[in-house]
């Protein structure tokens, strides 16, 4: 299709800013209160008007406030309040449904849990994800979890590919640096430092502290790549994709030690599915969001913005703005965990900082269609991915529903605005209407796919201006992370940004750390 063509030759001249999708089709643009959240920077909030308590106040309720609040109840601690902003909980995990799937908006999968994610692996049991053990220990996953086959594939001169490593077209001494890069990787991951650790792990701070290994953090993973003779241009494009993905950043501004990890710590293993499976749902980690929640659902108060932390000798007051009803009120409480990026505890609370935090904007379309892409050389995959686009590709929706409509699906397609540095995207994402948003993600797909013409019913678009922590050189073994994990009582901090990577494992550990923390000093006040 002629729109198709042309929009494949906009995307690889880099320009981002087409005007109309190829015809019209519904949609709406959704996302964080960008309007409410910018109001902690103006003030002008309206007067206290009321007062509550509470034991335990959690401010945010993304994966580290779910984390914390599960934690609580599970210790048989009830007296406590969650508090977030949007009209749902889930953060950067949210998900949605129609009547053809459930679909993510944000992070759709888990890795299998590694040795060192002791806490993951427990709630995987606990969930039902983990249905087991063989006789050699290794976990029996629910397989229905499990991303079923094909898991991946790659678009590359004009076909699909199995697999994300490119192989069409691509030279033998080109194979054999990605041989080598690959073999290379592995050797990272087998590595362990004088303390016993793995170089590399998830949790990140479960990582050994050897020198050696941590000094991989002061330069970017391009710099080390072209130091270590990996000069090959489809190596490049394609580590920098990986980087896009995890980090929503670009190669040549992830620190190596960041980059690495992505290939090196993924070390879960399974008594049933290959080191590469992954857990996901229709909905992404929505599903995820969904468990966490249970139990706790009459403590979350969503539309809440909290506006200014005080610390008091016995405890915190906190100012909270009722966003729907437009109205003020205080809650003392005698601890909180404030669950929220660092930018914005930096602004709750003024002893905080957020000096060296920079964060990766996001946007995420979900595609509703009448009909199934076709395969061209290979079948529909899981995740689909176009090489060398700056957009990130799709993941099916229903390829994990066994109760799919016929005929009908969902693409979540997603795309990191790391075209731009950081502040500069997040200005042109706000000023972009649906239109333009569908176009962008239309053009891509519809020149993928020409088979999908008029079978496109409705496009709409999320946008997250502060999706992710950005691992940038010196970040993740820098003074500012350092700093951030030094959690002061009465306030316990919990994000996933305080582990230098925004995924599954870091939110939730860090949750359940401050909830635990909070149970230890409200029992030393106790005693005390």
């Amino acid at each position: 299709m002629a729109a198709g063509a042309a929009g494949g030759a906009l995307l690889a001249a880099g320009a981002l800013t087409l005007e109309r999708a190829p015809y019209v089709v519904p949609g709406r643009i959704l996302g964080a209160d960008a309007a409410q959240g910018h109001r902690l920077r103006g003030g002008g909030f309206p007067p206290v008007t009321a007062e509550r308590t509470t034991g335990v106040a959690i401010i945010g309720g993304g994966i580290a406030g779910l984390a914390a609040a599960r934690h609580l109840t599970q210790r048989g601690f009830t007296d406590f309040t969650l508090f977030e902003l949007e009209g749902e909980a889930g953060g950067n995990a949210v998900s949605g449904r129609n009547d053809v799937s459930a679909y993510p908006w944000g992070a759709h999968y888990v890795p299998l849990a590694t040795e060192e994610s002791t806490e993951v692996r427990r709630l995987f049991e606990d969930l039902g994800i983990i249905t087991g053990y063989d006789a050699a220990g290794l976990p029996i996953y629910d397989e229905f979890m499990i991303s079923a086959a094909p898991q991946e594939r790659l678009f590359l001169h004009g076909r699909w590919q199995d697999g994300l490593v490119p192989l069409l077209g691509v030279s033998a001494a080109e194979r054999a640096e990605f041989a080598r890069f690959h073999e290379r990787m592995e050797n990272f991951g087998t590595r362990r430092g004088a303390d016993g650790r793995r170089a590399f792990a998830i949790p990140v701070d479960a990582s050994s502290a050897d020198a050696h290994f941590r000094a991989l953090d002061r330069e970017t993973m391009k710099d080390w790549m072209n130091r270590q003779g990996f000069t090959a241009d489809r190596l490049h494009q394609h580590v920098d994709y990986c980087c896009r993905d995890d980090y929503g950043t670009s190669h040549e501004a992830t620190s190596a030690w960041a980059g690495i990890h992505y290939f090196a710590a993924r070390s879960g293993r399974a008594a049933n599915a290959g080191p590469d499976a992954a857990v996901t749902w229709p909905e992404g980690n929505g599903w995820l969001v969904q468990r966490l929640a249970r139990g706790c659902e009459t403590r979350i108060e969503t539309g809440m913005l909290a506006f200014r932390i005080e610390e008091r000798p016995r405890g915190v007051a906190i100012d909270i703005l009722d966003t729907i009803k437009g109205t003020s009120f205080r809650v003392r409480a005698r601890t909180a965990v404030l669950a929220v990026p660092r930018f914005i505890a930096a602004r709750l609370l003024p002893r905080l900082d957020a000096d060296g935090f920079s964060y990766a904007p996001w946007a995420v379309a979900n595609i509703t269609l009448g009909r199934v892409p076709e395969g061209r050389g290979q079948a529909l995959a899981w995740d689909n991915v176009v090489f060398g686009s700056r957009l990130l590709g799709y993941v099916v929706a229903t390829h994990q529903d066994l109760r799919m409509v016929e005929g009908r699906t969902v693409l979540t397609y997603y795309w990191p605005l790391s075209h731009l540095p950081p502040a500069e995207a997040r200005q042109e994402a706000l000023s972009r209407d649906i239109a333009g948003w569908q176009a962008i993600f239309l053009e891509e797909l519809l020149r993928i796919h020409p088979e999908l013409e008029g079978t496109v019913e409705r496009v709409d678009v999320r946008v997250f201006g502060h999706a992710m922590i950005r691992p940038v050189p010196g970040f993740i073994w820098g003074e500012a992370r350092r700093r951030a994990l030094l959690s002061r009582p009465p306030v316990f901090a919990a994000h996933s940004d305080l582990g230098g990577m925004s995924i599954f494992e870091e939110a939730y550990v860090s949750g359940i750390g401050a909830a635990g923390k909070a149970l230890d000093y409200l029992a030393g006040m106790r005693e005390g």
